[in-house]
């Protein structure tokens, strides 16, 4: 079987060869696409590969129509919206991702960017500590409690909202001192600051709106590590115009970064590319994951982090 690592954004090198070692330890060629610059040279190298390892890399219907050997697709971390479920489930293949494999290192990237934000970029000005500050963890994922742990070492009270709540979670919740919200608004109006977990959804599409972005308070924060089309980018610049102390803090640059950026310097902080899971730790987890997901795939038959029907 020929398994190809594609990928704009690139593995760490230690990580990507440690890939080729499971890879080819059972008998499988590998091969690598990386910092590819147009789609060509995706459907050039895909067209014979019958498994493929993808970070943030767009799937789609051309893609897989152009790789008729294509069995498994990994996702090398959380979300699978670049994916197109429904063509590869047309198509019989397998598309996985790697849950769990970034969290601590979004996790730490959450606070990174809050310190920096409160302290004003240490500008040398009087800023702000977070200790005591109210947090809103909306969704409670991988990603999110690894936010718990570390939010509890800082004296913060951490809340969380989830729709898919069970009850092992609120187990979790309970073990790591977080406060269960019983719905979004309930959620909001109990923190001083939320941090966005969840995936892009139908239903979390523009999901945080004017409605509750305007239950927290004046000097309230907003932290986005996790897809720019969950938050509505209309109704927050109308609560960052209605609230000057208002700030938006995100590892996923809005499609208006250029209008925050003129009209409220002071209380927006975007990093220059997506880099919650660019930490050498990460890219060897979620990388070593994938690769033995395919291996365990191809041998066994083992699916168990299926993401499509």
């Amino acid at each position: 079987m020929k398994v190809l690592i594609a990928t704009d954004k690139p593995f760490a090198p230690e990580a990507t060869q440690k890939i080729q070692n499971i890879v080819e330890t059972v008998g499988h060629t590998f091969e690598k696409l990386e910092k590819y610059t147009d789609k060509s040279q995706l459907l050039d190298v895909i067209k014979d590969a019958n498994a493929v390892i993808i970070r943030s890399d767009i799937i789609d219907e051309e893609v897989m129509s152009n790789a008729p050997q294509l069995k498994v697709i990994v996702r090398a971390g959380a979300g699978y919206d670049n994916v197109d479920l429904k063509a590869a489930t047309a198509r019989g293949i397998c598309v996985m991702n790697t849950p769990g494999q970034n969290a601590n290192a979004v996790a730490e990237l959450v606070f990174g960017m809050l310190i920096y934000q409160q302290r004003h970029g240490f500008d040398g000005s009087v800023g702000h500590e977070i200790r005591d500050r109210r947090l809103g963890l909306f969704a409670f994922g991988h990603v999110a409690k690894m936010v718990a742990k570390i939010a509890r070492g800082f004296d913060m009270t951490v809340c969380s909202y989830s729709p898919i709540l069970t009850h092992e979670d609120l187990r979790k919740e309970g073990e790591l001192g977080v406060l269960p919200a019983y719905n979004a608004k309930d959620l909001f109006e109990k923190s001083d600051i939320v941090s966005l977990h969840m995936p892009l959804l139908d239903d979390t599409y523009h999901c945080v709106n004017y409605e509750l972005l305007s239950l927290l308070p004046e000097d309230g924060i907003l932290i986005n590590s996790a897809r720019k089309e969950v938050v509505n980018e209309d109704d927050l610049i109308r609560i960052m115009e209605e609230r000057p102390k208002f700030q938006y803090i995100t590892d996923v640059k809005p499609d208006k970064h250029d209008e925050f950026i003129a009209r409220f310097p002071k209380c927006y902080f975007a990093t220059p590319k997506k880099t919650g899971a660019q930490t050498s730790e990460a890219n060897i987890n979620a990388g070593l994951a994938a690769a033995q997901q395919i291996v365990d795939y191809f041998e066994k038959g083992d699916d168990r982090y299926r993401v499509n029907v």
